[in-house]
Protein backbone atom coordinates (compact mmCIF):
# COMPACT_ATOMS: atom_id res chain seq x y z
CA UNK A 1 0.00 0.00 0.00
CA UNK A 2 1.08 3.36 -0.55
CA UNK A 3 1.08 6.42 1.71
CA UNK A 4 0.99 9.72 -0.27
CA UNK A 5 1.81 12.41 2.47
CA UNK A 6 1.68 16.51 1.94
CA UNK A 7 4.77 16.81 0.98
CA UNK A 8 4.37 15.69 -2.50
CA UNK A 9 6.38 11.76 -1.41
CA UNK A 10 5.25 8.32 -1.10
CA UNK A 11 5.69 5.53 1.92
CA UNK A 12 5.11 1.85 0.29
CA UNK A 13 4.35 0.25 3.82
CA UNK A 14 5.31 -3.38 2.06
CA UNK A 15 8.70 -1.91 1.51
CA UNK A 16 8.96 0.96 4.28
CA UNK A 17 7.91 -0.86 7.30
CA UNK A 18 8.09 -4.36 9.01
CA UNK A 19 4.97 -6.55 9.56
CA UNK A 20 4.70 -5.36 13.03
CA UNK A 21 4.16 -1.67 12.54
CA UNK A 22 2.05 -2.34 9.30
CA UNK A 23 -0.44 -4.05 12.04
CA UNK A 24 -0.22 -1.39 13.96
CA UNK A 25 -1.10 0.83 11.16
CA UNK A 26 -3.93 -0.98 10.66
CA UNK A 27 -5.13 -0.15 14.64
CA UNK A 28 -3.89 3.51 13.68
CA UNK A 29 -5.88 3.92 10.70
CA UNK A 30 -9.24 3.05 12.21
CA UNK A 31 -8.35 5.17 15.02
CA UNK A 32 -8.06 8.39 12.52
CA UNK A 33 -11.42 7.66 11.55
CA UNK A 34 -13.24 6.87 15.35
CA UNK A 35 -11.35 9.11 17.78
CA UNK A 36 -12.61 12.34 19.28
CA UNK A 37 -9.75 13.87 19.34
CA UNK A 38 -6.13 14.48 18.69
CA UNK A 39 -5.15 13.81 22.13
CA UNK A 40 -7.01 10.02 22.18
CA UNK A 41 -5.56 9.33 19.30
CA UNK A 42 -1.98 9.78 20.24
CA UNK A 43 -3.08 7.40 23.48
CA UNK A 44 -4.45 5.06 21.13
CA UNK A 45 -1.17 5.22 19.45
CA UNK A 46 1.11 4.94 22.31
CA UNK A 47 -0.62 1.80 23.49
CA UNK A 48 -0.68 0.21 20.55
CA UNK A 49 3.17 0.64 20.40
CA UNK A 50 3.36 -0.50 23.50
CA UNK A 51 1.17 -3.63 22.83
CA UNK A 52 2.97 -4.21 19.41
CA UNK A 53 1.96 -6.93 17.32
CA UNK A 54 -0.29 -9.64 18.75
CA UNK A 55 0.55 -8.52 21.69
CA UNK A 56 4.37 -9.76 20.77
CA UNK A 57 5.58 -6.59 22.94
CA UNK A 58 6.62 -2.87 22.13
CA UNK A 59 7.64 -1.67 18.74
CA UNK A 60 10.06 1.16 17.73
CA UNK A 61 8.88 4.03 15.51
CA UNK A 62 10.81 3.76 12.50
CA UNK A 63 10.92 7.01 10.24
CA UNK A 64 8.59 6.00 7.64
CA UNK A 65 6.11 5.03 10.67
CA UNK A 66 6.74 8.72 12.32
CA UNK A 67 6.20 10.27 9.27
CA UNK A 68 2.72 8.28 8.30
CA UNK A 69 1.55 9.19 11.87
CA UNK A 70 2.48 12.99 11.00
CA UNK A 71 0.11 12.76 8.49
CA UNK A 72 -2.87 11.19 10.34
CA UNK A 73 -2.55 13.76 12.75
CA UNK A 74 -2.74 16.46 10.10
CA UNK A 75 -5.79 14.55 8.50
CA UNK A 76 -7.63 14.06 12.08
CA UNK A 77 -7.12 17.89 12.96
CA UNK A 78 -8.39 18.26 9.37
CA UNK A 79 -11.46 16.47 10.08
CA UNK A 80 -12.05 17.31 13.38
CA UNK A 81 -11.91 21.00 12.49
CA UNK A 82 -14.75 19.68 9.79
CA UNK A 83 -16.63 17.84 12.01
CA UNK A 84 -17.70 21.30 14.43
CA UNK A 85 -21.05 22.02 14.19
Amino acid sequence: MLIHLDNNTDIDTDRDLNSEERHVLQKLLCYKVYVDSLEQFREKKEKAYAVGWNNSGPIRESKALKQIVQQMEKELKLRLKNDTP
